[in-house]
């Protein structure tokens, strides 16, 4: 029996794709298993849910710290002690520094509700419909120290439809979501996929 890789996952609020992520981790053969959750809000409600379910939870207020460095340096700390081997966001609204986000390259997953390229940033949903897009999906990528920017590993789509609003975009997104997610930290935890660092 391959020994399963030890995911972190860091969230900002209620981490439905934490949940996914979870949920498929509880299964015999998936390759990785979550080890623990942060959260930069203690009141995240996502950390009750992982707690629920016996995952340690650790959760530090960023408006707590002088800079994003130490800040970041302290979520290292705490990335360290469970082991972790790769790292998943999962809503998690913050910005790293670059050196956090370099020491983690080629071991941090982001998923993000939009194809990118297209509509990196806030309310890539409403993005989407004000272009006139025909259709929208997620995208589950590298990430790096440029903000959505790092190279796919998978996408999955979804077409607007007629009378689309941003939340009725977004929940039919959301379910893509959490079958893309597991489905690419499987891939990275089997060995699948690896970030090319000459592009």
């Amino acid at each position: 029996m391959t020994t399963k890789k030890r995911v972190a996952i860091l969230i900002s609020g209620r981490g439905s794709n934490m949940a996914a992520l979870i949920e498929a981790a509880k299964a015999s053969d998936y390759p990785a298993e979550i080890v623990g959750v942060f959260s930069n809000k203690d009141a995240a409600p996502g950390l009750d849910f992982a707690r629920a379910r016996g995952i340690a939870v650790a959760s530090l207020s960023h408006k707590n710290f002088a800079s994003r460095e130490l800040f970041d340096a302290e979520v290292e700390r705490i990335l360290q002690t469970w082991n972790a081997d790769f790292v998943c966001l999962a809503g998690y609204m913050r910005i790293f520094s670059n050196a956090f986000a370099e020491r983690w390259t080629g071991r941090m997953l982001n998923i993000h509700p939009s194809l990118l390229p297209r509509h990196k940033g806030l309310h890539p949903q409403q993005q989407a419909l004000d272009a006139g897009d025909s259709e929208s999906g997620c995208t589950v990528h590298w990430v790096t120290p440029e903000l959505d920017a790092g190279p796919t590993i998978l996408q999955r789509r979804v077409p607007i439809l007629p009378g689309d609003t941003a939340d009725t975009l977004a929940e039919r997104i959301l379910v893509e979501e959490h079958i893309a997610y597991p489905q690419a930290l499987a891939m990275l935890a089997r060995g699948e996929v690896a970030l090319d660092r000459s592009i």
